[in-house]
């Protein structure tokens, strides 16, 4: 991909000077590096949005099983799983 943005960043002398020196003992240019970190940040940022989509579709849907009166207590539950419990361990 042809690379025709510049990208402008200010940073303390400090940080800069241990990147650079991280970068050359690796040996690797430094913006090559700073290209695979925006990458990996943009997809971990996509990641979160997707799992943020499909926890809140989830959500949408107990809500509307609960409104629709199919949701069960707590103690029903409890109840229920006591006894998957039970009847694994051969109680």
């Amino acid at each position: 991909m042809p690379k025709e943005a510049v990208f402008t960043m200010k940073l303390e002398p400090d940080l800069r000077a241990e990147f650079m020196a991280a970068a050359e003992t690796a040996h690797r240019p430094a913006s090559q590096i700073l290209r695979e970190l925006m990458r990996e940040f943009v997809r971990r940022q996509h990641d979160q949005q997707e799992y943020e989509e499909f926890l809140r579709q989830k959500v949408d849907k107990a809500r509307l099983s609960v409104a629709a009166g199919r949701g069960r207590s707590n103690e029903e539950v409890e109840a229920e799983f006591a006894a998957r419990r039970a009847q694994s361990s051969g109680r």
